[in-house]
C-alpha cells in the first residue's frame, strides 16, 4: 500500500460522503436543528460505522454479501424501515416549535451509527474501491490503517459541514422556513427509503 493509493481512496471516499444520500441528510438536518456539536455528534456516529464497514469489506465481507444475497436483501429492507422511521419523525416535529435545548449528543451519535448500520451497501462500495486501487492480499495492519484514515476522512468531512451549517445567518433562515424545511427533508428520506427497498427485493 503507498501514499498515492491511499489519498486515491480518499477522493473516491469524498465523493461518496459528498454526494446526497440519508448519512447527509441527517447530518444537515441535525445541525439545523440542534447545533453544531449535534451535526458532529451524528458524523462521528456515520463515520465509525462507516469505517467499520471498510474494515469488514478489507477483510472480505464484500464477498460474503455476494455469495448471500438474501443476507444483503434483508438488511437493505431493515435499513429502509428505519429510514421510514427517521422520515416519519421528521415530518411529525416539523410543525411543533422548537426546542430550546438541543438534542443529547449522545443521542445524534447513535442515529448516525444506526444511519450507516442499516446500509450495507457501504460494504459493497468500499470493496469495489479497495479492490480497485489497492493490491491484492492486503494484511490486517493494512487493513486498520484503511479503515482509521476512512474515519478521520469522514470527521473531518463532517466537522466541516456543521461548522459551515451552523452558522448563525444559516440557522436564522432555518428557523424561519423550520416546517417547511423539514418536511421536504422528510420527504426526500421516505423517497430515499422507498427506492431502498424496492431495491432491496427486485
Amino acid at each position: 500500500m503507498t501514499p498515492g493509493q491511499l489519498i486515491a481512496f480518499n477522493v473516491a471516499l469524498l465523493f461518496a460522503i459528498a454526494s446526497p444520500g440519508p448519512a447527509l441528510l441527517m447530518a444537515v438536518q441535525a445541525t439545523l436543528r440542534s447545533g453544531r456539536a449535534a451535526g458532529i455528534a451524528v458524523g462521528a456516529g456515520l463515520g465509525l460505522m462507516a469505517a467499520a464497514w471498510t474494515l469488514l469489506a478489507a477483510a472480505g465481507l464484500g464477498l460474503v454479501f455476494q455469495a448471500l444475497p438474501w443476507l444483503y436483501a434483508s438488511m437493505r429492507a431493515t435499513g429502509a424501515l428505519y429510514l421510514f422511521y427517521l422520515a416519519y419523525r421528521m415530518w411529525t416535529s416539523a410543525a411543533k416549535p422548537p426546542r430550546v435545548r438541543s438534542a443529547p449528543n449522545r443521542d445524534a451519535f447513535l442515529q448516525g451509527l444506526l444511519i450507516n448500520l442499516s446500509n450495507p451497501k457501504s460494504v459493497l462500495f468500499a470493496a469495489a474501491v479497495i479492490a480497485a486501487v489497492f493490491p491484492a492480499g492486503l494484511s490486517l495492519a493494512n487493513g486498520l490503517v484503511i479503515a482509521a484514515n476512512h474515519l478521520l476522512v469522514e470527521i473531518l468531512f463532517y466537522a466541516t459541514l456543521a461548522s459551515c451549517m451552523s452558522a448563525p445567518t444559516v440557522a436564522d433562515r432555518y428557523v424561519e422556513a423550520r416546517a417547511y424545511i423539514d418536511r421536504i427533508l422528510a420527504l426526500i428520506l421516505g423517497a430515499l427509503g422507498l427506492w431502498i427497498a424496492v431495491s432491496a427485493v427486485t
